[in-house]
This record gives structure tokens, C-alpha cells and sequence, in this order.
């Protein structure tokens, strides 16, 4: 295992051991690192026997819960949490997040609008003072295909470069989990107010949802490469 894959492994089984310590309900996330927590969170229920209804925000989450043989739950079983683990593509200092670079911005969304507790798990590449430093693909924004084009055209008025999200293993754009496309939008702006900008965002006709995630994260765990983690909490 090379030291990313440490440094997420030591990261996602530390916030799993933190925070689960008896019955309780929890959202699954997205991406690499949330492999990590499942195989922690699967053998904690396994050692003391609990119930834990899991919600996922994929398919790849779905088919994680499943593989080691967790209860899968939905929104509609489950609509409280007490936890959501997930991944981020960055963080900065106010715990705003940039996430979506696997394209399940929206779920994701969704899933940690339901819990008080959002618990990010990520390697310390991820950690930035100010968003865009270290992530250099942009801000996700999912659209309504017919609507991409205009909408690009806004994001870009705004500052910053729009590109619809192209798929590697055949041709034609991504297609995302609820069949939308991605805008990954390449943003030129000086010390942004992220929340007025996501609802701006947000409120452009054809949009689903942006992968802007602001005041949503509670505490964030950042696996470092000699195995240590380091925690950062919401500021109050």
C-alpha cells in the first residue's frame, strides 16, 4: 500500500472509530477513501453485533454496503441520520468543501443535508487554505442535458472556464446517476463568498445542484503520509 492509500486507510478508520460506538444510523459516501471506512465500519458491527441501517449516495456506495454485507437503507426507511461519512475532492479552512469529482454530487448532497454530523475522511492532499489551490479540475455543477450549453455560458460570465465532463471509457459526456451531465466549472475569482455563490448557482434554471458543500461539514479527518491524522472541526 503506498503512502496515499495509508494515509486514507488511517484517516477513515479513525473517524469510523470515533463515532461508532453503539447502534446508530449512518450515510455512506463516495470515493476511494470511503473503501477504507466500510471495511472499518463492517468489522466494528461484526465485533460487537450492532444495527446500523446504511444510506447510500451511489451505486458504488449501494454495491459497498452490500459487498461486506451491511443493511442497506434509503431515504425513505431512513430519514434522519446520525452520521454521514463521505469524501471530499478539497477543504479549506472553513470546512467548505469541493466534492463531486466522482459525479455523485447530488446524492452526496442530499444524503448529508439528512444528518447533523457530516464526517469528512480524506488524504492530506485534500486539506487547502482556500479552495482551488490544490484542486485544479473545478467545481462540479450538475445539469439538465438541455440546459448545459446556456448554463455554461452564466458560470463563465461569472469568471473561470466551464467544461462539460467528458467519459473516458466511451464517447460522449459523463452521464451522472440521475442521468444529468457535469459541468466542471473552472473558476476565476478573489476571495468569493461561497454560499451567496451557491445559491446563485443553484438557482440557474437547468441546474441540479453544485458540488460547492458549505457550512455542511462538522468535523474532517485528514490522513497524513507517517500515519498520524489530523482533525479539524467546524469553527463555531
Amino acid at each position: 500500500m503506498d503512502l496515499a492509500e495509508q494515509s486514507k486507510k488511517a484517516a477513515a478508520c479513525k473517524a469510523i472509530d470515533d463515532h461508532i460506538k453503539g447502534n446508530c444510523t449512518v450515510g455512506i459516501g463516495s470515493g476511494s477513501t470511503i473503501v477504507y471506512a466500510v471495511e472499518q465500519l463492517a468489522k466494528i458491527i461484526q465485533k460487537d453485533k450492532l444495527n446500523i441501517p446504511c444510506v447510500p449516495t451511489s451505486i458504488q456506495a449501494k454495491q459497498l454496503i452490500r459487498m461486506h454485507k451491511l443493511c442497506l437503507s434509503d431515504l425513505e426507511e431512513t430519514p434522519e441520520l446520525d452520521f454521514v461519512f463521505d469524501g471530499a475532492d478539497e477543504v479549506d479552512s472553513n470546512l467548505t468543501l469541493i466534492k463531486g469529482g466522482g459525479g455523485c454530487l447530488t446524492q452526496e448532497k442530499i444524503v448529508a443535508s439528512c444528518t447533523k454530523k457530516l464526517i469528512i475522511v480524506a488524504d492530506n492532499r485534500k486539506d487547502s487554505t482556500s479552495l482551488g489551490i490544490n484542486w485544479k479540475k473545478g467545481i462540479p455543477i450538475e445539469v439538465i442535458p438541455m440546459a448545459y450549453v446556456p448554463i455554461k455560458n452564466r458560470l463563465e460570465a461569472l469568471g473561470g472556464i466551464a467544461e462539460l465532463r467528458m467519459a473516458k471509457s466511451k464517447a460522449g459526456p459523463v452521464v451522472t446517476d440521475n442521468g444529468n451531465f457535469i459541468l466542471d466549472w473552472k473558476f476565476d475569482l478573489k476571495n468569493p463568498d461561497w454560499k451567496a455563490l451557491d445559491q446563485k448557482i443553484t438557482c440557474f434554471p437547468g441546474v441540479v445542484d453544485t458540488g460547492l458543500f458549505v457550512d455542511m461539514a462538522t468535523k474532517v479527518y485528514f490522513g497524513q503520509p507517517d500515519g498520524t491524522v489530523t482533525i479539524r472541526d467546524k469553527k463555531l
